[in-house]
């Protein structure tokens, strides 16, 4: 493993860069997931449509290319940032659709009587899933959001291979492609920094998952 020690410096600034994808990937996908999933509950059938389409659209499309689009689709309209945040916004995109569903089964999970009785009390179908249907439905949902989260911080290695540099899939390629480095060493080195990001978060959602329990 002297690969790993011998450029420990490399492999701690991939894991910070890599672990910031995965946070700015998890909360933006986490925001953008529960508003499609109002979507997809709307009564009104135009937000319906539009949820519909965009968890279809995202879930059957591989994430590569949506991180291809967003890559090199995005700067032919005109819109140019940086590849790290065209990384991230691929992957949010691409989570969110996976996190709107599972909202969405939390808020069916939640009985129609909830939602009845705060219509009676003149709550609006907005205030109604914020305030009443909402906090019910997250507490059912937190095992199947955290399998997405962690899929999620897996699937941030593909976004190292659109040129989002300094990331630990980036870390990998330059030491075996630029310095010549063994292949197996190196990329054991990567899996096991990526294991400190997701065992981690898994142990953290397990917790969550606990206290929710109890909670209910």
């Amino acid at each position: 493993m002297s690969p790993v020690t011998d450029n420990l410096d490399l492999y701690l600034d991939g894991f910070l860069t890599s672990l910031g994808i995965c946070l700015w990937a998890m909360v933006g996908s986490l925001l953008l997931g529960v508003v499609i999933a109002a979507c997809r509950v709307s009564p009104v059938p135009p937000l319906r449509a539009f949820g519909l389409f965009w968890v279809t659209t995202f879930r059957n499309t591989p994430l590569s290319l949506v991180l291809f689009f967003c890559a090199f689709g995005l700067p032919e309209v005109g819109i140019n940032r940086s590849f790290y945040t065209f990384g991230v916004l691929g992957l949010v995109l691409y989570t969110s659709a996976f996190v709107a569903e599972a909202v969405r089964a939390g808020i069916n999970s939640v009985p129609a009587g909830q939602a009845e009785a705060s219509r009676s009390l003149g709550l609006t179908f907005a205030q109604s899933l914020r305030h009443v249907v909402l906090p019910q439905a997250l507490r059912t949902v937190v095992p199947p959001l955290g399998s997405v989260i962690i899929a999620m911080f897996k699937n941030s290695a593909v976004v190292g291979a659109f040129g989002v540099g300094g990331d630990l899939w980036s870390t990998g390629q330059t030491l075996t492609s630029a310095r010549g480095l063994e292949t197996l060493p190196v990329f054991t080195g990567v899996a096991l920094f990526y294991l400190a990001i997701t065992l981690p978060a898994g142990g953290l959602l397990q917790l969550i998952e606990r206290r929710v329990a109890i909670a209910r």
